[in-house]
């Protein structure tokens, strides 16, 4: 794989120790899908972000729409998650994205602000200077609709000008991933788009010879 292509494998908690043995000394990074907004306490069952830099994690998700829709994170505790991975040198995944019906409503552009005004009030817009965006269009994800690469392309332009307008810098080499189900047979399309700098693969990464050719659609 081309050293410009970035890979990165996020299991969950409990297999993040094999997955420490079986990387380490590879090209291929890996993270968590998800920690917890508090440095310590009691709060049991949590997972704190110095806990995952034991294992090596050099990746955290933070805000899956699953996250938001089946746990109530709001905009404010993602913004805390945040927070808490940067403190401990971890690159923040920031997951964004509009349902069905805020897409019906027209309002995609207004929920997205939303979402990362959220972290720029939290935490300042220099800050994303080490993290990444995943636009995940909840929209897109199992419901039977499916994005076209051209529909992706136009939100990741809107939340590339959202960064222009506040440090043109950072909106310049910010990656911004694209999660609305990116398989085998769409990957190329969707990463060829200008906007889209790679993808955050769900089931397909579940798939060994699928989610090679996702990579090697990165790379080419």
């Amino acid at each position: 794989m081309e050293a410009d292509v970035d890979i990165v494998v996020c299991p969950p908690f409990v297999y993040l120790a094999d997955i420490k043995s079986w990387l380490q000394g590879s090209a291929i990074s890996w993270g968590a899908q998800n920690l917890s907004q508090h440095k310590d306490g009691a709060y049991t069952g949590e997972v704190a972000s110095s806990m995952l830099s034991d294992f090596g994690c050099r990746y955290v998700i933070v805000g899956h729409s699953e996250r938001r829709l089946l746990y109530g994170e709001t905009n404010n505790i993602i913004a805390e998650k945040f927070a808490a991975a940067q403190q401990e040198n971890l690159i923040p995944i920031v997951c964004i994205g509009e349902t069905l019906e805020e897409r019906k409503q027209g309002v995609t552009e207004q929920v997205l602000k939303h979402q990362l005004d959220a972290v720029v009030q939290r935490t300042g817009i220099d800050t994303w200077a080490k993290a990444v965006i995943a636009y995940e269009p909840v929209w897109a994800i199992g419901t039977g609709h499916t994005a076209t690469p051209d529909q992706a392309q136009d939100v990741h332009a809107l939340i590339r000008a959202y960064f222009t307008t506040q440090n043109p810098s950072i909106a310049k080499r910010l990656l911004i991933l694209y999660g609305g189900s990116v398989k085998g047979n769409n990957a190329a399309q969707l990463l060829a788009m200008p906007d889209i700098d790679g993808g955050l693969i769900g089931g397909a990464s579940l798939n060994a010879e699928e989610f090679l050719i996702i990579c090697r659609a990165a790379v080419n």
